[in-house]
């Protein structure tokens, strides 16, 4: 289990442990700042992150940016995936994100992500046992406080062990 594992882990069960999960995150991610991102709830298995409306994180018209609303759907599938995968022995790499905006977000949003364990040793793990790299493309679904569905986001990343990477010299 990784440093990462170990605090999710810890921050499922005490306030104080996500909020000092939060406090890592916004120094370690250090673009997601701004925009106060921010893990509201961890369960087995399964992550969600809320972004408050404020001044930020809006565009000209006083709702939720849609570049925000991209970057939420990423974070939460990419952290998804580094609770799952060993980060010394896997590197994952955003390779493609499409959004599909439904509704325009004028109050806080959240985003909730499970990565299935038995479908991500099927659909991961064990494909990446015979191929250099995997692609996987995840649906996020982002819903504003009323739960009103915002937008969809399809997050395609390319998933490659460190021993497969070559590097330009």
């Amino acid at each position: 289990m990784n440093r990462l594992q170990e605090q999710f882990k810890k921050a499922q069960h005490s306030a104080f442990r996500l909020w000092l999960l939060n406090m890592v995150l916004l120094r370690t991610v250090p673009f997601n700042k701004p925009h106060a991102l921010k893990v509201s709830r961890i369960r087995e298995g399964e992550i969600t992150i809320t972004a408050r409306n404020i001044r930020p994180n809006q565009n000209h018209i006083k709702g939720i940016h849609a570049c925000l609303l991209a970057t939420l759907c990423e974070y939460v599938s990419g952290l998804s995936l580094l609770l799952q995968l060993d980060p010394k022995q896997y590197r994952i790499i955003l390779k493609q994100i499409g959004m599909t905006y439904h509704y325009q977000a004028k109050q806080d949003v959240s985003v909730s992500f499970k990565l299935d364990t038995a479908d991500f040793e099927r659909e991961i793990i064990a494909p990446l046992q015979t191929a250099e790299a995997i692609f996987k493309e995840f649906p996020i679904e982002v819903y504003d406080n009323d739960g009103n569905h915002i937008c969809t986001g399809l997050i395609n990343w390319q998933i490659k062990a460190w021993k497969n990477v070559k590097l330009k010299a």
